[in-house]
């Protein structure tokens, strides 16, 4: 498996955002320690997906950064991304595990120590943790688990753990603390006037 980078973007696809633009903003700065997950809203196509895929795995690759596909494993094979992520709701993850192979790297989501373990008993690479914080990039998702949380995630697993949810460069040194390799954000690079100044100040709180 590639080492994994601690900063996690997921690309933003919602109406007048740019992901594109973003990514590469963020790759000038985070370099090999950026990973870029694809997210695409639930109404995108396969064939959307697999274009915005394509792209950004081009993007990775002479920075040595890391790609992965949300969800969709069939299209993080058919663009050669280093891996997936999958989510409660997608499939299980020694079946994601079984779709993507033995050197891929896995994500799967987790809220909770008992959980987060038989994720990583079925093949999980990392482990998404949170949400930390109130977002509002996604819907439907359940309550805050706080530092509290990760902690206790972190503490059970011994793979990395990925703190996600509301983070801001400001809230890293804590989640950090509580056990988190590093951190998956959305809205604080997607939002940012600057996304490489932004970039610089998470990759500064995580590397200090």
């Amino acid at each position: 498996m590639p080492s994994l980078g601690r900063l996690h973007l997921i690309t933003d696809t919602r109406p007048g955002r740019d992901p594109l633009t973003v990514v590469r903003a963020a790759l000038t700065v985070a370099r090999a320690d950026l990973v870029v997950q694809v997210r695409v809203e639930d109404s995108a196509t396969d064939r959307e997906t697999y274009d915005l895929a394509r792209r950004v795995v081009a993007l990775c690759a002479p920075y040595g950064a890391t790609c992965l596909v949300n969800d969709r494993l069939h299209v993080a094979l058919a663009v050669g991304a280093a891996g997936g992520h999958v989510g409660a709701d997608d499939l299980p993850v020694a079946a994601a595990r079984h779709v993507l192979g033995p050197a891929a790297v896995l994500g799967a989501t987790a809220r909770e120590p008992g959980t987060a373990a038989e994720a990583v008993t079925a093949g999980a690479s990392y482990l998404g943790v949170g949400p930390c914080r109130p977002t509002r990039t996604k819907v439907g998702l359940p309550p805050p688990i706080g530092v509290a949380g990760v902690r206790a995630v972190a503490g059970a697993v011994d793979v990395p753990v990925i703190a996600i949810g509301g983070v801001t460069a400001s809230a890293v040194p804590e989640l950090r603390a509580a056990g988190a390799y590093g951190v998956a954000v959305v809205g604080a690079l997607s939002g940012a006037a600057d996304p490489a100044r932004a970039t610089t100040e998470l990759i500064e709180a995580l590397t200090c």
